[in-house]
């Protein structure tokens, strides 16, 4: 017997559909990591300079105006640009790697700078590989059993973008980026097969690398004997030991750390957290963590609502970009991951990182306004 004949509301009905707005919540989230952010980058440099803690609020000025601007695009209009989106971001990597316009810190070129204003090119192509693949796999849907069409294209959209990221060179951003890559390639519908070969294929590949290079070779292995490494390839991992037992379950208290100031180098940067465990205590880790899962699981709730295929991968996409470099930032801080330099979303000190963030955010509520709005319209949503 039928809902319709018991005279019970109908569950796929717009208003029989009531619950907490999923995305409301992940930007409190939001709301709740960047103040903790910035309570952390003033504390992490005020012995410094102020400079950084205004840079902080820069970035997420810019941020905002970012995810205000997403906010208000039509995706499907989009897509109309998506290859100049990508050749763009190529382009932009490609020019980090000349000298005399990409900028080098500590042996690395990865930064496009305009006198005091620098920014990161690979934070933008994490979130530029999730939108070029979700449109070229929606529009193959159906032919992703096909080898050429389903998989190799696809693969080369991934490393046309990983390839120049991992000359620059930025193993880890490399990882993540082919990482959610092949996610969505996974997530499109991509056979069992295809995806083996290619994750074995980035193994070897990435293997070869870092044994071609002795210093990545010996920070990919000490993380394994902290203690015992601490005098060379963990010594952050080993102070950020040391201030979350300073930090205790209460914390030191605001502006009472001392690891930033005398031991732990760019403690706002990538190793954030371990200011928070030092100054904040233990509660306010557990809730940064469980924050970024909440945001996570609102996430896939959200993902429940997609009208078609091209608007499931791109959030799913940008689900994982944070999702996958918060696990990276904070498996490192914690001593379960080799060291790399990956700032945690919403928290570390830097405007790329805030100014990619404020775009997912905008990309989120996008996707909130008009699934709404095409619950109400009548028929059914499929995908494409």
């Amino acid at each position: 017997m039928s809902s319709r004949e018991l005279d019970l509301p109908d569950p796929y009905a717009p208003s029989a559909r009531v619950g907490v707005n999923p995305v409301a919540v992940m930007l409190v989230c939001v709301a709740f990591l960047c103040t903790l952010g910035l309570v952390a980058v003033f504390t992490a440099t005020a012995f410094k300079s102020s400079t950084f803690f205004w840079k902080q609020i820069l970035g997420l000025g810019l941020g905002l105006g970012a995810g205000f601007v997403v906010s208000r695009l039509k995706l499907d209009y989009c897509r109309r640009y998506v290859w100049f989106i990508g050749l763009g971001i190529v382009a932009l990597l490609l020019l980090v790697a000349i000298p005399g316009i990409g900028i080098s810190v500590n042996g690395s070129r990865r930064w496009l700078g305009l006198g005091p204003v620098r920014f990161q090119v690979s934070e933008l192509a994490k979130l530029g590989i999730v939108v070029v693949l979700a449109h070229y796999l929606a529009l193959n849907q159906s032919m992703m059993g096909d080898l050429r069409r389903g998989f190799l294209m696809p693969l080369a959209i991934i490393g046309g973008i990983a390839g120049p990221i991992m000359l620059q060179p930025d193993f880890g951003t490399t990882a993540l980026v082919g990482a959610v890559g092949v996610i969505v390639l996974f997530l499109a519908g991509a056979r069992w097969r295809y995806i083996t070969v290619s994750v074995l294929g980035m193994v070897a590949l990435f293997a070869v690398a870092i044994a071609l290079n002795p210093n990545r070779l010996t920070r990919l292995t000490a993380f394994l004997d902290v203690e015992g490494n601490k005098q060379a390839g963990t010594y952050q991992v080993y102070q950020s030991f040391l201030a979350f037992a300073s930090g205790g379950i209460d914390g030191a208290g605001l502006g009472q750390g001392r690891q930033q100031i005398y031991f732990l180098p760019e403690a706002h940067t990538d190793f954030i957290f371990a200011v928070v465990g030092e100054e904040l205590g233990l509660i306010f880790t557990l809730l940064t963590v469980f924050a970024f899962l909440v945001f996570f699981v609102c996430g896939i709730i959200h993902l429940r609502r997609a009208p078609n295929q091209f608007q499931f991968l791109l959030v799913s996409g940008a689900l994982l970009v944070v999702a996958l470099q918060a696990v990276v930032n904070l498996g490192v801080v914690v001593g379960r991951l080799p060291t790399k330099g990956m700032s945690l979303p919403f928290v570390s000190a830097g405007m790329s990182n805030l100014l990619l963030m404020g775009m997912i955010v905008g990309l989120l509520v996008n996707t909130r306004r008009a699934w709404t709005r095409q619950d109400e319209l009548p028929g059914r949503r499929d995908f494409e």
